[in-house]
């Protein structure tokens, strides 16, 4: 038996295994296509996931570091004041900007997250809802 190339895809390896049985009223050519289709819906939706979590990582690592750039200069400028008022005053400030920049950070993550996951479930949802109507439209013709 001839040795086929190894480049062979999945999808072709699938589709001459069809046709060589040669199984009557089996259209492989629209199988292959109607799977071809779910493997591209996954594709996208998966390099759009990727794409939204490179961009969440990237602001997270934004975000830290302007976290640690106010931290420094909140080093440099510090100085010992000179009463226990001037002091908490100061700590208190910047407990209160921590505080309102990490909420910012945590709801500005979370819709970036939220919409990231959006657009991959969307693309599949599409893609289940074209599949249905291909199977009504494949059950009419009979």
């Amino acid at each position: 038996m001839a040795r086929q190339p190894e480049s062979d895809s999945f999808m072709e390896m699938f589709g001459r295994f069809g046709r060589d049985l040669k199984v009557p009223n089996v259209d492989v050519e629209a199988i292959l296509a109607h799977h071809r289709k779910n493997l591209e819906a996954l594709e996208k939706a998966a390099r759009t996931s990727a794409a939204g979590a490179s961009s969440l990582l990237s602001r997270q690592r934004e975000m830290l570091q302007d976290t640690l750039r106010e931290v420094a200069d909140m080093a440099q400028s510090y100085r010992a004041p000179g009463n226990p008022q001037e002091l908490m005053a100061k700590q208190t400030e910047f407990a209160r900007k921590s505080f309102e920049a990490a909420l910012k950070n945590a709801g500005e993550v979370a819709e970036l997250a939220r919409k990231s996951g959006t657009e991959s479930i969307d693309i599949l949802r599409a893609r289940i809802k074209e599949a249905m109507e291909e199977v009504r439209a494949g059950y009419g013709q009979k």
